[in-house]
């Protein structure tokens, strides 16, 4: 049974290895993902899709959100704090929109707060992992932002959007993880491989 610690361990192994990618590399293996994404029926019948920006290492999105605004779909940004905001929300993101650091460094746009939305409110959320698993278990940074945000789905039975694609290199993919009660999985990881079908058990598409 996976540990608290190995659970640490592992994210600080998997980051590390993030993090030393070549940035030529990385941009590779950034464009093949987004290549891989753009075709598939998620993004193709998605009109809106919240994204994020790269940090520590983590897949650029850039390109297919350009792709995403060419197609005229909206495009949102997680925003972590704001006033009362005990979840996260989506903030619209456009070529022009004004943006600002947040607690950690990572730009978020500046927007009325009227103008956030919830996770529930979006077509498509792509979400950055640190690790997964072929069951659609993931392993974020470790502040669980993502999950305090779509903790409502874990009482609703039919109701349930936005779906959940996650976002990763291939080779962080390990073999098993432990999930937790207050965990929300995915249904599919996007890679630099292809699109990996969560529970499927098959090789990436």
């Amino acid at each position: 049974m996976e540990t608290s610690e190995s659970r640490k361990q592992l994210r600080r192994r998997l980051r590390r290895a993030r993090r030393h990618l070549d940035p030529v590399e990385r941009r590779r293996r950034s464009a093949r993902l987004v290549s891989h994404l753009a075709r598939h029926p998620w993004f193709v019948y998605s009109d809106r899709i919240a994204l994020y920006l790269p940090n520590d290492g983590e897949v650029d999105l850039r390109p297919l959100a350009e792709r995403a605004w060419a197609m005229h779909k909206s495009c949102y940004l997680p925003v972590i704090g704001g006033p009362g905001m005990r979840a996260m929300r989506f903030a619209p993101w456009g070529p022009e929109t004004p943006m600002a650091p947040n607690t950690y460094g990572i730009p978020e746009p500046v927007v009325p707060h009227q103008h956030l939305v919830p996770a529930w409110g979006l077509d498509l959320l792509l979400l950055p992992l640190v690790g997964f698993d072929r069951a659609g278990n993931r392993l974020g940074m470790g502040g669980g932002f993502y999950d305090r945000s779509l903790a409502y789905r874990t009482r609703r039975r039919v109701w349930n959007p936005p779906r959940l694609m996650g976002t990763a290199y291939a080779f962080q993919e390990v073999e098993a993880l432990k999930a937790e009660s207050w965990d929300i999985p995915v249904a599919a990881v996007a890679t630099d491989a292809g699109i990996v079908t969560a529970g499927a058990g098959a090789p990436p598409q």
